[in-house]
């Protein structure tokens, strides 16, 4: 049987099977390496859109933000007119009680009695004068009392005057019922 040398041929087919594996193994490792840019190349325009979405979005949130402070202010505004409006209103419902609170201490007040001075504090009344005797006092207290724009009559003092022919001097409290004042509370007596 002839010997054939197969040698040479085994070589020569494993420097070709070396030869295609490197370029294979170069190509692959170009292939992922592309393939890597490409990603890094998508991700990076992810991101920078993302970015750009974000950046709108803060920018929308400025806006929106300017226009719920413009809102407090109008409504803060709001507020204070309408407080505003209900003071007046108030005061014009109010307007008539200097009339009936002088027209009731007129009423009031019993023959020999007379007043000096009148100072209002809120709702409460300062109310002095001279009164012939104390019995005349007591009877403008019980007056008072029956009054619908007066209440709660509180004497301070009587203090008779011995060289005076007029009578006693008195000092009286009491408190005007009415529509009540902004700032004022429901039984709040203005001491």
């Amino acid at each position: 049987m002839p010997r054939i040398n197969l040698l040479p041929w085994r070589a020569a087919e494993r420097k070709l099977r070396q030869q295609q594996f490197a370029v294979a193994a170069v190509a692959a490792v170009g292939a992922a390496l592309m393939v890597a840019f490409l990603l890094y190349l998508l991700v990076g325009s992810w991101i920078d859109g993302q970015r750009e979405k974000n950046q709108l979005l803060n920018t929308e949130i400025a806006a929106l933000d300017k226009q719920i402070k413009e809102i407090e202010s109008l409504e803060d505004q709001k507020r204070r007119l309408l407080a505003r409006r209900e003071i007046i209103e108030t005061l014009q419902r109010s307007r008539p009680e200097v009339v009936h609170l002088f027209d009731e201490l007129v009423r009031t007040m019993p023959d020999g009695v007379y007043l000096t001075s009148i100072k209002q504090t809120n709702r409460r009344l300062e109310l002095k004068g001279i009164a012939q005797s104390s019995t005349r006092v007591s009877e403008f207290m019980r007056q008072i009392d029956k009054s619908p724009w007066l209440t709660d009559p509180e004497l301070e003092v009587v203090e008779v005057k011995r060289d005076s022919a007029q009578g006693s001097e008195f000092t009286l409290y009491a408190n005007q019922v009415g529509v009540e004042l902004p700032g004022e509370r429901s039984g709040d007596s203005g001491k």
